[in-house]
């Protein structure tokens, strides 16, 4: 039999198995049989093979041709039994018309994003301002302009996610701190709210990723009683209470000296529970007076001007707050979690 009488064979085939086709699984199962890469149409393709050169390129537009009609007819029955399987299914349906509509859920912001969007209106009005900077930062801006030289100890601290050559996501947000004293003359009354990244493992207590907001003021004659006063002001309008603040000597590269905030514990007001680990209070930040290193790196004259920085952790105040057991819970998505945050 010619490859001429074969093509017409085949589309006699087609048509007395598609009449014979009444369920879309039946065209679905008769598309893979003709139109597969195994299929009868690719056969008679590969049949060209043996074909003259004269007769290939007559045979093979016979062939396509053939392919399109077969197509046309098949996604048309298909169409065709869809819909009547659709009515079919909708026909058994009842519907009750008097039934309410479901309703549709309101959504809100991340617990996360509403502390630090209230954070940042207490600044605010505070007479601070606002500035961004990037995830991605230059070793510069993360560490040594930060008085953190090359073989500073307090790198190991920081398990960093190194990118290429001189480039890494920042572990702080202290990075904007450079980035402002070599774009603002003093006086400067900035806070840098955002993500940062830490290659920790992950557990209750830490994650890889985590947000901060930090604060600091330059300004001639700023001394720690600056400092004081707006960390007692910021906290007890943030809790909406008067807190007690107590401050503790630490260290911290950037700022000399450097001290660690901790505020009489909100739950049990001083007692000693499982939130503050029986102590009675809470860690809820770092701070200090900017080390001169770090004006002098910037060109800000250290025997001029003085300033203190501080800087806190978002996810770690939320977990105060609402008592929250697991910081992985932040980020899982979880509606019956973040639903309770309205």
């Amino acid at each position: 039999m010619s490859l001429t009488d074969r093509i017409g064979q085949l589309r006699e085939f087609f048509i007395q198995e598609l009449s014979q086709s009444g369920t879309a699984k039946d065209l679905e199962s008769l598309k893979i049989k003709y139109f597969g890469k195994k299929g009868s149409i690719q056969a008679l393709m590969l049949e060209l093979k043996s074909c003259t050169k004269d007769e290939r390129p007559v045979l093979g537009k016979m062939i396509n041709d053939l392919k399109v009609e077969l197509t046309s007819h098949c996604e048309n029955s298909l169409a065709r039994v869809k819909g009547e399987e659709l009515n079919k299914r909708l026909l058994k349906e009842v519907i009750d018309p008097t039934l309410p509509g479901r309703r549709q859920s309101l959504g809100r912001k991340h617990p996360i994003m509403q502390i630090l969007d209230r954070a940042i209106d207490i600044l605010i009005s505070m007479g601070f301002s606002v500035k961004l900077g990037p995830n991605a930062d230059t070793d510069y801006y993360n560490f040594e302009g930060l008085n953190f030289p090359p073989d500073h100890p307090a790198r190991d601290m920081q398990d960093t996610f190194y990118l290429s050559g001189d480039w890494l996501l920042r572990t702080h947000t202290s990075n904007v701190q450079v980035h402002a004293m070599e774009e603002i003359e003093p006086p400067i009354r900035v806070i840098a709210p955002g993500r940062c990244f830490r290659n920790e493992t992950i557990s209750a207590r830490s994650h890889v990723f985590f947000h901060q907001i930090e604060g600091f003021y330059i300004d001639r004659n700023v001394s720690f009683a600056d400092l004081f006063a707006t960390m007692e002001e910021f906290w007890s309008k943030l809790l909406g209470e008067k807190v007690e603040t107590r401050f503790r000597p630490s260290y911290f590269p950037f700022v000399e000296p450097g001290l660690e905030v901790d505020l009489r514990c909100t739950s049990c007001r001083g007692k000693g529970c499982r939130l503050c680990k029986q102590t009675g209070w809470l860690e809820v930040c770092g701070a200090g007076m900017i080390h001169p290193n770090v004006l002098k790196k910037c060109k800000i004259d250290p025997d001029e001007y003085s300033g203190y920085a501080w800087g806190m952790g978002i996810e770690r105040l939320a977990i105060l707050q609402h008592a929250i057991p697991d910081i992985r819970m932040f980020t899982q998505n979880d509606a019956r979690f973040l639903s309770q945050f309205a």
